[in-house]
């Protein structure tokens, strides 16, 4: 059976890897497509594939087209229902969606697309560039079983694991949960190391404690020397992990609950922001609990 020609729209950190991890794997990748061209030319030179100047034609190049973009506007610009879109003439294509948006807008994707004949899954992506580039994702994917099924072959090369949550929207709920708490985590870890900081304790040490004990997590280990040494190469942004901090407490709106740490967490990535923070990546949370850093004048404010 012939693999299925893909087109990636957003060809970003994240859809760029995902193409060249799928053009190495063997599936011709016909589509590309960014609002940014320039991008998806650089991605281009990689995996080969028409850079589609319009979002119709990367549907009609391709059998499947995998979206990473920004943010739910950004999904509902891409899956509109006038105009450019993704959804013109697309009976019979297959539509994967994997960026942290809000689980009613996969919803939304996926009625639209079957309106049309067509088919949609969310697969929201765990882990970070490295990971899509190697083809080790840890993928929550939601929709219908059955279009999971015929795409598991696919999301087997992205993904070093996969788990099937349920119907759309179910996945994304997931994810916002997975990114609530792990910013939760990326925030104590910050306080923590800048108190100790200011307390003039050997950071060295102390990250070495914390890992022998119950201060351990998997934020210290991706994120811990990056925060004591101020390198804050971007891998998830702390404007995206404000953004799904937000979904989470929508989430939570919705069902009356109330989440003080989550509201807490989600007002650091806030405050990254307006100090023009917001492009570092999440481990940049820690330039608010330094002393020597912004976190004296915040202490003042």
């Amino acid at each position: 059976m012939s693999t299925p020609k893909i087109g990636i729209v957003g060809t970003g950190r994240m859809g760029a890897n995902i193409a060249k991890r799928l053009h190495d794997v063997g599936y011709t990748i016909a589509a590309l497509y960014d609002v940014n061209p320039e991008s998806a030319r650089e991605t281009a030179k990689e995996t080969g594939g028409e850079v589609a100047q319009t979002l119709a034609r990367a549907t009609e190049l391709s059998d499947v087209v995998i979206t990473v973009v920004s943010d739910d506007a950004a999904m509902y610009a891409i899956f509109a229902t006038a105009g450019d879109s993704l959804l013109q003439d697309a009976k019979g294509k297959i539509f994967i969606n994997c960026a942290t948006i809000t689980p009613k807008v996969h919803v939304d994707v996926e009625r639209l697309a079957e309106e049309r004949g067509a088919h949609a899954l969310e697969a929201c992506m765990a882990s970070s560039i490295p990971q899509a580039r190697q083809g080790t994702l840890y993928l929550m994917v939601g929709g219908r079983r059955e279009v999971f099924e015929r795409m598991k072959p696919l999301l087997e090369k992205m993904s070093a694991s996969l788990t099937y949550v349920g119907g759309a929207g179910r996945a994304a709920q997931v994810k916002a949960l997975v990114n609530m708490v792990m910013n939760i985590n990326t925030a104590g870890l910050a306080e923590g190391l800048g108190l100790g900081d200011a307390l003039g304790l050997d950071l060295d040490m102390l990250r070495e404690v914390f890992s022998q004990t119950g201060a351990n997590s998997r934020v210290l280990e991706t994120d811990g020397a990056d925060m004591q040494n101020r390198e804050h190469d971007v891998y998830f942004s702390a404007e995206h992990a404000a953004k799904d901090s937000g979904i989470a407490l929508s989430l939570a709106k919705d069902v009356e609950l109330t989440l003080p740490l989550a509201r807490a967490t989600f007002e650091q990535f806030e405050r990254m922001k307006q100090l023009g923070l917001g492009q570092l990546d999440k481990s940049g949370v820690s330039e608010l609990t330094f002393l020597s850093r912004h976190g004296k004048e915040l202490a003042n404010a």
